[in-house]
């Protein structure tokens, strides 16, 4: 329901701050202008993309490498923030950095004093006696920069009222007002709903006023009360309307020519995760249940949206796409006639047949659910996969051209040297295909894990110590999203060093396998309706031969999609049993098959 206009409240700005990936609008604050204008015609929504512009000053690939790390990108402004602690945020600083060329010869103090020059600048150029509420979208790697940016505002503005809402304070509790005064209101959960509530009692009060209690948003006042059932979320989401980014593509628009490029739209088809069971993730905090848009409205959004910015790029921002809407959203997507260049994240549990039908459509790129190789380890993940659809999954992608971008989770608590010898004996098997890219874990705040830390055996958690090198004193006492623990990290690391070392060896071998071509198969079969050949690559430019006659051909290329044994066995009726468990046999002895509790995978692919 749209809200009459008001005498008071006439304009709202949002903003968006380092380091979020520069090359992309912020979803948050271009959904969130799209949602105001359509509850408050009258309301004039800033939507300042402010990353953007700081990635322009300081360079695009000096940014991107900054906003890859999070503590890296946290130690920027926090020298802003806390002068006095500055020699322990540098050499923060360079021992995050690592060995990238990039860094060597970086000065951090000029880096600072350049952002901090952008970043007053931004803040000098706007008049924010205009508005009567300033909002800050604070996700991963945005929070040094949010509250800098905030108290700066504060000294000059104290009657302005400052809104954060995103994952960053999911946590949030009394102590947040009492440790940062300058901030006025918290929303936890999605804020559309809330953030316009917010706006209608803004706009209907004097601003001597105490603002009701409302749902979803956090304040002094409702510290007091219980805070446990605040989520105030929209029903549907097609009644959202399309984000917009006009801000940022105004904003791109006055960069000079060698500034210019391409951007990626953001766009969301689902909010929550309809799995809500892996036991490391806190990414779903900020939601209450599974939604999702209509296959139609999605079709008609991408396509207006990369008709309206001329840009053919998308990022799903999905935890997990929707399994029955995704197959009409696909192929209405193909059917559109467009070039599209499509990013999201998949389950493993993703059809080859979904797979190909995303593919088709544009999509070029995913990262999956993998997070590892040991099916004892994804029991302990709670995952619901196993290996074996893993290794399957992987193998599709490098048949189809995706490329592959997922992790393989290292150190995870309470893993043992039996899932590190079952890591080892299947990245052998895995080694045909891309890469996975190691994470060591980390424990987010009420996640699963941190829930229930005596069954990880995590004695005790407390905030990661870099935020008490990095914020103020009184700042850095409060609870965040990046936990660390008492248990057995040191063995862990110990642990998981030989994993580690492998998956460098793998990133060596593939890239040395492919002769720098990403689509020629390491294992691959041509096939002459009676007899398959198989082509398995070698080091030196050998290759080894296979010939697969009749039945032998038909097992094989059955198993293209795993199946147990019971099965192949009575697809297979006409051939004696221990002929076929033989021939398995052989094929994993040669590394041309993946056995896994008695089911069988073919790791071929087809040229």
């Amino acid at each position: 329901m749209k809200h009459k206009q008001t005498n008071i409240c006439k304009s709202v700005i949002l903003v968006s701050t380092p380091w979020s990936l520069f090359n992309r609008p912020s979803i948050q604050i271009g959904t969130l202008k799209a949602y105001l204008k359509l509850q408050f015609p009258y309301l004039d929504v800033a939507a300042h993309h402010f990353y953007l512009k700081v990635a322009e000053a300081i360079g695009y690939e000096l940014y991107n490498s900054i906003s890859e790390r999070t503590w890296l990108a946290e130690t920027i402004y926090a020298a802003m923030l806390s002068p006095e602690k500055v020699k322990t945020i540098e050499e923060i600083f360079y021992r995050e950095a690592g060995t990238k060329p990039l860094f060597h010869k970086l000065s951090f103090k000029e880096l600072v004093s350049k952002t901090r020059k952008v970043t007053d600048s931004f803040i000098e150029s706007i008049n924010w006696n205009k508005f009567c509420l300033a909002g800050f979208s604070v996700c991963q790697c945005q929070l040094t920069s949010s509250l800098y940016i905030i108290k700066q505002i504060k000294i000059k503005y104290p009657n302005l009222k400052i809104v954060l809402g995103g994952s960053t304070f999911a946590g949030v509790s009394i102590e947040l007002f009492k440790l940062i005064p300058e901030i006025d209101f918290v929303v936890k959960g999605e804020g559309e709903l809330p953030l316009s509530e917010l706006v209608h009692h803004l706009g209907i009060s004097d601003k001597t006023d105490k603002i009701p209690l409302i749902k979803g948003v956090i304040s002094r006042e409702s510290t007091k009360y219980n805070t446990s059932d605040m989520f105030y979320q929209i029903e549907k989401l097609d009644s959202l309307p399309m984000p917009d980014y006009d801000d940022y593509f105004d904003l791109l628009k006055t960069f000079s020519s060698e500034k210019t490029f391409f951007p990626t739209i953001l766009y969301e088809i689902s909010r929550g995760c309809w799995w809500q069971g892996c036991a490391f993730c806190n990414l779903n905090l900020q939601w209450n249940s599974y939604r999702s848009k209509s296959h139609s409205n999605v079709v008609s959004e991408v396509d207006n949206l990369t008709s309206k910015y001329k840009t053919l790029s998308v990022a799903f921002t999905d935890n997990a796409l929707p399994v029955k809407e995704s197959k009409a959203i696909f192929t209405q997507l193909q059917g559109l006639d467009k070039d599209f260049c499509f990013f999201s994240e998949i389950r493993a549990t993703t059809t080859l047949k979904n797979l190909q039908r995303m593919r088709d459509s544009g999509m070029s790129e995913v990262q999956i659910g993998i997070e590892s190789l040991s099916t004892r380890l994804l029991k302990k993940l709670n995952k619901g996969t196993t290996a074996i659809q893993n290794l399957e999954i992987m193998k599709n992608c490098e048949r189809l051209g995706i490329a592959n971008n997922s992790n393989l989770i290292l150190q995870f608590p309470g893993s043992d040297e039996r899932d590190v010898e079952e890591t080892l004996r299947n990245l052998e098997f895995a080694a045909l295909f891309r890469p996975l890219r190691p994470v060591n874990f980390w424990l987010g705040l009420e996640s699963p894990v941190w829930k229930n830390p005596q069954q990880f055996g995590i004695k005790s958690s407390y905030n990661h110590p870099f935020y008490a090198d990095i914020l103020p004193s009184n700042i850095s006492s409060m609870q965040f999203l990046i936990q660390a623990y008492n248990g057995d990290p040191g063995y862990q690391k110990k642990l998981w060093r030989t994993v580690k070392k492998r998956i460098q060896t793998w990133e060596i071998e593939y890239k040395s396998l492919h002769n720098d071509s990403f689509f020629e198969p390491i294992l691959s079969f041509l096939d002459g309706r009676d007899f398959l050949i198989i082509l398995q690559k070698q080091f030196d430019n050998k290759t080894l031969t296979h010939r697969l006659k009749g039945k032998s051909r038909e097992i094989y290329l059955f198993c293209q999609k795993h199946h147990s044994i019971e099965t192949i066995v009575k697809h297979f009726s006409e051939i004696p049993s221990d002929k076929i468990f033989s021939f398995l046999q052989i094929m994993v002895n040669k590394k041309l098959m993946f056995k896994e509790n008695e089911n069988y995978l073919s790791l071929a692919i087809p040229q």
